[in-house]
């Protein structure tokens, strides 16, 4: 069946299947071999070319879920970011990145890509015309991320892949707090689509990997430093990713319908001073969120008021856990400062807006009532 045709439920239940052809179970074998035999076939299987029957069989599931010709699996997200960007920037490059980012990202920018001898700069505002003002000659990349991590801004995805298209530019966006349940930035125009897997792709915060999809021409050329640079995942780990993403679709859409009642819960609480969440018709860029994605997403973050401790509040909390990661099941709260920003300098996360009262919510599958009752007796024990 074409991919385009079948509903998403359905790619995420059978797409990158293995069919178990010797006892007919139900569900992918796994093979965990690390050596193949190598005569009399066209393929060279071994793991660290990320071409053992879990691997590449979960690639078509990824890339069939972001509309893409072809992916790869990574042993973590940092691991898919920094070999696709050093597949397409060499000494003497520049590329241009948007300012709100992963942490993690911007600090591998910050703190490697002198060693390389590749330039970067971070764009100011978030307009089209902030980011074409950033272009050198020198230019080959252009990075986004969106919705942005920790603040849910907003950029225009068709817009950026139109201008790095007509500068031939490499347009990659990191796609993580979407997921493809909820936007496709490929069918925007977008080259390479980046994910954390440890996030959405797996939700239930017990897998750490990283995927990146993009046309086959792409793919093959980040293969060839992939295979160099070892990421690869091990194959048991594979297949629990592929198992998990069965229920991809039903977990992010149980999310971000949470998320948006929890989002209008705490704009309307006393007790804070701001929510940041696409799908409040506040949000700076709640149409054009509303034009390129499908809904809003599960993340969502808010400020406490000055006269609250963000992390007594956290550790206040009974149900919803203070935790590192998100997009499991179970909903989790953690503070930017200290733990996905805590790399950035203390004038890096204030230009970005990023003070000590914000806290960064992943909404899992709970309750809407029990989610609202936890947080409220949270405040109770502290105000």
């Amino acid at each position: 069946m074409p991919k385009h045709k079948i509903g998403i439920n359905t790619i995420c239940t059978h797409i990158g299947e293995i069919k178990d052809e010797q006892f007919k179970g139900a569900v992918s074998p796994i093979y965990v071999s690390s050596s193949y035999e190598f005569m009399d076939t066209e393929t060279k299987r071994y793991p660290r070319y990320f071409n053992t029957p879990n691997q590449e069989h979960l690639a078509k599931k990824i890339a069939a879920l972001e509309h893409a010709e072809s992916a790869l699996i990574f042993g973590s997200g940092m691991a898919a970011i920094s070999t696709t960007l050093l597949t397409f920037l060499k000494s003497g490059d520049h590329i241009v990145l948007q300012q709100d980012l992963y942490g993690g990202t911007r600090n591998l920018i910050e703190e490697q890509f002198d060693n390389y001898n590749i330039s970067y700069s971070f764009v100011k505002g978030f307009d089209i015309q902030n980011f074409e003002a950033e272009i050198q000659s020198n230019t080959k990349l252009i990075y986004i991320e969106t919705p942005s991590n920790p603040l849910l801004k907003i950029i225009d995805i068709n817009a950026i892949a139109e201008l790095a298209k007509s500068k031939d530019i490499v347009s990659v966006i990191d796609n993580t707090f979407a997921s493809p349940v909820v936007q496709n930035p490929i069918d925007f125009g977008i080259d390479i689509v980046l994910h954390s897997a440890t996030k959405y792709f797996s939700g239930h915060s017990d897998i750490c990997a990283g995927a990146v999809t993009s046309s086959q021409h792409n793919i093959d050329l980040i293969w060839r430093l992939a295979k160099d640079l070892g990421g690869s995942l091990s194959d048991f780990t594979v297949w629990m990713l592929e198992r998990s993403m069965k229920t991809l679709a039903i977990r992010v859409k149980a999310q971000q319908r949470n998320a948006l009642k929890l989002a209008k819960y705490l704009n309307k609480s006393e007790y804070v001073a701001k929510v940041y969440y696409p799908g409040l018709k506040s949000h700076e860029n709640h149409k054009l969120a509303k034009h390129q994605m499908n809904g809003f997403g599960a993340m969502l973050s808010f400020e406490l008021k000055p006269n609250l401790d963000a992390s007594q509040f956290l550790k206040s909390l009974k149900l919803i856990k203070p935790s590192m990661s998100l997009a499991g099941l179970e909903s989790t709260m953690l503070l930017p400062t200290e733990t996905s920003h805590a790399l950035l300098t203390q004038e890096e996360r204030k230009n970005q807006g990023i003070n000590d009262n914000l806290i960064r919510f992943s909404v899992g599958i709970e309750e809407e009532k029990d989610l609202i009752n936890d947080i409220e007796q949270a405040i109770k024990y502290i105000k």
